[in-house]
């Protein structure tokens, strides 16, 4: 049997206080390779802390995280930021792009530490971007260009290190709903082509538009829908 792409088993997070929060509650989700899917909650459910554990941004109190058959979350600090680098692609609502750099170094810069060559980098980068519609742009700086093409880049740079899953935050959250619709069509694609997506959103439109949907409230997955068992 083929390992999962990424696995929660019965992960929660407490965070210390008078009373503690208890921000995920026994969390359990399998994400297999190719699949599409979106994580829907309100401000508060959980849906932020669920993506920090995914991303191994942090560390679950109970419970364990699988990406790609690999126990995660009892590494240490440099082997868990070699898998975070190798096997998860990260698109954030805020773009996140270096201002003075063009869209081809922000994307090659998702293979900075990757070990291979400067040319090497820059190539794939181009492929990327070409594979994302943004061939014609390559040396335009993020505020060259549009809010829709700075979502296309870093979702470039997400996807330049072949990761085994892409973590979408909010990926519209910025942005008109012309570009919106345009993001949104862009991941419909990668799904197709074969790529591994998870999307975190409020927006239940946003989430009704993919192949499966996972509900939190209160730090639980309460509803899955499309999602085969």
């Amino acid at each position: 049997m083929r390992h999962a792409a990424l696995e929660l088993i019965d992960v929660s997070k407490v965070y210390p206080g008078s009373p503690p929060v208890h921000a995920l509650d026994h969390v359990s989700l399998r994400v297999e390779h190719g699949e599409l899917l979106a994580i829907v909650g309100p401000s508060g459910s959980g849906k932020s802390t669920m993506l920090h554990v995914m991303g191994t941004l942090d560390r679950p109190t109970e419970g364990s995280l699988h990406i790609d058959g690999i126990e995660v979350s009892r590494l240490g600090d440099r082997k868990l930021s070699a898998v975070r680098s190798q096997r998860i692609g990260f698109v954030f609502q805020q773009f996140f792009l270096l201002q003075g750099a063009s869209a081809l170094d922000n994307v090659a810069n998702g293979l900075l530490y990757s070990g291979t060559s400067k040319r090497t980098r820059r190539r794939r980068a181009a492929e990327q971007l070409d594979r994302v519609g943004l061939g014609h742009r390559l040396h335009h700086l993020p505020n060259e260009l549009s809010g829709g093409e700075r979502q296309r880049v870093a979702v470039a740079r997400a996807l330049v290190n072949d990761p085994s899953i892409v973590l979408a935050d909010e990926p519209t959250g910025n942005l008109d709903s012309r570009s919106s619709a345009a993001v949104m069509d862009l991941l419909h694609t990668l799904h197709q082509e074969g790529s591994t997506i998870l999307v975190i959103t409020h927006e239940h439109a946003i989430a009704e538009s993919l192949p499966r949907q996972v509900e939190m409230i209160d730090g639980r997955l309460v509803e899955l829908v499309g999602a085969s068992q």
